[in-house]
């Protein structure tokens, strides 16, 4: 697949097919995605993959914390602003409506929209997850050297023809993971990666969010 294939066929997938991946094809996949760039090259992500009978204790785990005491859960750092502001707080609602209407699920059905944020824990049925954790000694940069680690390992699942969805969500039941997963406490649980399949009758893969035009985001200098 040619690389601007991959990167214009990727999307957060939602819903995906029970079919197992391979150990090999996810080995070649890390093993592609390790050339990503990482200031100084001290290539800062950790990366835990879990299938089978451990994901399925891990889902039962994270899906029983989800539905225990709300505000229990906390994340380790703030991937959104505290405060919504113009222009993202109307990008964000386009996304988050766009795919409820496209589950035909309206606002005030609030059970419902728990129902599908609580697929989140189940990892939208994927055969697999992995978690990626950074050592917390770590500063700012390597939270961007890992988006790009991330971004590479996505693509490379799209070569192989696999889909997948970068998952923040995971990220306040940290404990819950590193529990299941028996992480060292200097372990920062950054996101999860659910990989598979796509399964192609499920309306939810069907969406996908607009993108603002270069006009939006783009200075040119020089000509």
């Amino acid at each position: 697949m040619h690389v601007d294939d991959a990167i214009l066929s990727r999307r957060s997938v939602r819903r995906f097919l029970p079919t197992p991946v391979p150990r090999e094809t996810l080995e070649h996949l890390l093993h592609v995605a390790r050339q990503a760039p990482s200031g100084s090259n001290i290539q800062p992500w950790q990366v835990h993959v879990v299938t089978s009978e451990p994901l399925a204790a891990l889902r039962n785990a994270l899906q029983a914390a989800f539905d225990g005491e709300p505000g229990r859960h906390q994340a380790e750092y703030v991937y959104y602003p505290r405060e919504w502001f113009e222009p993202y707080i109307s990008r964000r609602r386009r996304c988050g409506y766009g795919l409820y209407d496209t589950l035909g699920i309206h606002r005030e059905e609030r059970d419902k929209r728990l129902t599908q944020a609580r697929r989140n824990y189940a990892f939208f049925d994927a055969p697999v997850a992995m978690i990626l954790t950074l050592d917390r000694r770590l500063d700012t940069g390597s939270f961007m050297d890992c988006g790009m680690f991330l971004q590479s390992l996505m693509l490379a699942a799209r070569g192989q023809g696999l889909h997948s969805c970068a998952q923040a969500a995971i990220a306040p039941y940290h404990r819950v993971i590193r529990e299941q997963l028996t992480l060292d406490d200097s372990e920062l649980v950054l996101c999860a990666l659910a990989l598979g399949h796509a399964d192609p009758k499920a309306p939810e893969n069907s969406f996908v969010p607009e993108r603002e035009g270069l006009e939006r985001f783009t200075r040119f200098y020089g000509g």
